[in-house]
């Protein structure tokens, strides 16, 4: 994609609401938080002349202030999300000599944009990405000793020592296929796709800062035959899925050529949605993202959220965040009401 003009810039809305913030904390419930934001969260745009991105402020009776903010997936993601927040902050405290600007054209250079994107391929991930259905988020947390509890399951002769995210993913996924197979009395080909940040993979040392969507899928597929699959059997096939980054096959996504690296994964999953349509379980990981340590100058958030209700295309998803205090997890799981 290219942006050949700024014109418009970003629209920057301001509000206000008649409680207190403690007020509004206490007694929300998610589907309300959109009500914070100047847009429809994890939506499917309805044309292609929206704005990029969008702010909104909203003040409440108190003196409180909430902060949204939606951004086209185009061109952001979660660290893009993270670079904006920090400079945004930074700026606003009047820090400007510790700014550290992001690489604005290092992606775009190692990983350069398909235009135009084939046709079939448009439409694949438009079905891998957006269904319809009236979706529900629930946010569900885990503290230290539950995380404990999962590593511990989720240990096995591959894995030895799962992260968390490893670990609260693979339960969710377990959950949500045995949810799945009590609804369907059968289960579909169960995958999990996970969001891999590619600034990571590789040795791309000259990624760091850059901003951009710069994230590549990693998926793996379960045997829909067996029953009762054990944690730590879903954890290392999520582990292998991801360990497939590695500097070769990040070699071979990078120029001109690395589209067909791209197309070889696609049509994989092509071929597997030509037998029978998946259930498809998608996982980002924003552990370690440090939103909670946003200062724009009234001290660090006392609250931070995902999303509220999601649009009505959308899919089964899961953002994983780390808890304000402690080691704990926050999962953001959106799913169709009947899961």
């Amino acid at each position: 994609m290219f942006i050949h003009d700024f014109d418009a810039g970003v629209p920057f809305l301001s509000a206000r609401i008649g409680c207190r913030l403690s007020e509004f904390l206490r007694h929300h419930q998610i589907e309300t938080l959109n009500n914070l934001l100047p847009c429809t969260p994890l939506s499917k745009e309805s044309n292609h002349q929206g704005p990029l991105l969008v702010c909104q402020v909203t003040m409440f009776a108190c003196g409180g202030i909430a902060l949204g903010v939606c951004a086209s997936h185009k061109i952001t993601d979660s660290e893009t999300a993270v670079i904006l927040g920090f400079v945004w902050s930074t700026i606003c405290q009047g820090y400007h000599p510790e700014i550290r600007f992001p690489a604005l054209s290092e992606a775009s250079l190692i990983f350069p944009p398909k235009n135009p994107m084939p046709k079939n391929y448009i439409s694949m991930m438009e079905n891998l990405w957006f269904t319809k259905g009236n979706f529900i988020t629930r946010e569900f947390v885990f503290n230290e000793e539950a995380i404990a509890i999962l590593k511990d399951m989720a240990k096995g002769e591959v894995v030895t020592t799962p992260t968390r995210t490893e670990a609260v993913s693979g339960f969710i996924w377990k959950c949500s296929m045995a949810a799945s197979r009590a609804i369907q009395g059968t289960l579909k080909p169960p995958i999990v796709v996970q969001a891999v940040n590619m600034r990571s993979k590789g040795k791309l040392t000259m990624l760091d800062g850059s901003i951009g969507n710069v994230f590549w899928l990693a998926s793996a597929l379960s045997n829909p035959a067996e029953t009762g699959t054990e944690l730590s059997t879903l954890v290392e096939l999520m582990s292998q899925s991801i360990a497939v980054f590695d500097d070769e096959y990040m070699r071979s996504l990078q120029g001109e050529q690395g589209f067909e690296a791209i197309a070889e994964h696609l049509n994989q999953l092509e071929l597997l949605f030509s037998f029978e349509k998946p259930d498809i379980f998608a996982f980002t990981s924003w552990i370690n993202t440090d939103f909670h340590k946003l200062d724009f100058g009234w001290g660090q958030p006392c609250s931070f959220a995902i999303l509220g209700k999601a649009g009505p295309e959308f899919r089964n998803f899961t953002v994983l965040v780390e808890t304000k205090y402690g080691k704990g997890v926050e999962a953001w799981i959106t799913l169709d009401e009947t899961r």
